[in-house]
């Protein structure tokens, strides 16, 4: 797996698969067990986190012993270097939906090669869904039941509405800048939505756009990112940029994630 192409990467995502089934039935097993600890930058983890991040990280070592994974449950934070192939996992995205009993938690997984994300993973353990995509390849949804993968279905992105968008936000994190940003679109009511369910939403064409201009980690968006423009999609940052993925602080400034091509003008004025 040292040279990856395409077809490496339709060779590794039913290795991906099953790892991240793996992963969510160990945060079903998890749930309840050893309270809430918060970590030193504010957010919350569980012993559902670290379970899930065992699981992960043991079989992505299997699978490709030579690539860094770089994850938010660990303490290792070395940037990756130009033009490296490695892993970005986010073992249980939306840890706050999870303590709060909502269903909207994620696991995520992702391949960045040449700065950018070129497969991605994503299961909502609490529905047993999983959204997959490799760019250039396409994407597709499936549902799984005791680490038995089911038929998966294509997805593809839907034509933008003339008039009213249905529009993703995040449920813990909407800040004022987004809101100026939603607040400019022709929109239907706003979704409230906990982590990368939201890209999903996107790829699946049952939304629109999901917009945040605020920061976020790599891994955080990663597996959503690849997915979505695997199924048509866009995601770019505010000003029609390429998003950066692997800087050293690992974290990417504001983005917006279009289901199709973005509009050849900013939609609204970012302040900055």
């Amino acid at each position: 797996m040292t040279t990856p192409d395409l077809a490496a990467y339709s060779d590794l995502m039913a290795a991906l698969t099953a790892i991240t089934m793996a992963a969510a039935a160990a945060i079903r097993r998890a749930s309840g067990q050893g309270g809430v600890h918060i970590k030193q930058d504010g957010s919350p983890v569980t012993a559902a986190d670290q379970a899930a991040e065992t699981v992960i990280r043991d079989g992505l070592m299997r699978v490709a012993p030579d690539w860094p994974i770089i994850s938010e449950e660990t303490v290792e934070r070395a940037k990756p270097a130009a033009g490296q192939t490695y892993f970005l996992v986010d073992p249980l995205d939306g840890t706050r939906e999870f303590i709060a009993g909502l269903d909207e938690y994620t696991v995520n997984i992702a391949v960045v090669a040449g700065g950018a994300p070129r497969l991605g993973i994503i299961a909502q353990p609490a529905r047993a869904v999983i959204w997959r995509g490799i760019v250039g390849r396409g994407a597709e949804k499936l549902e799984f039941s005791a680490g038995t993968a089911g038929t998966p279905r294509a997805i593809t992105t839907r034509a933008r509405p003339q008039r009213e968008l249905v529009v993703m936000v995040s449920r813990s994190h909407l800040d004022a800048r987004t809101q100026a940003f939603v607040d400019s679109l022709p929109h239907k009511a706003p979704v409230g939505c906990g982590s990368s369910v939201k890209f999903c939403r996107v790829a699946e064409g049952a939304a629109d756009v999901y917009p945040r201009l605020a920061p976020t980690h790599d891994w955080d968006i990663a597996a959503g990112h690849a997915i979505l423009v695997a199924a048509g999609g866009t995601v770019i940052d505010p000003d029609g940029k390429t998003l950066r993925y692997g800087t050293a602080e690992l974290l990417i400034p504001a983005f917006v994630a279009w289901g199709g091509p973005a509009p050849t003008k900013p939609a609204v004025e970012t302040g900055h």
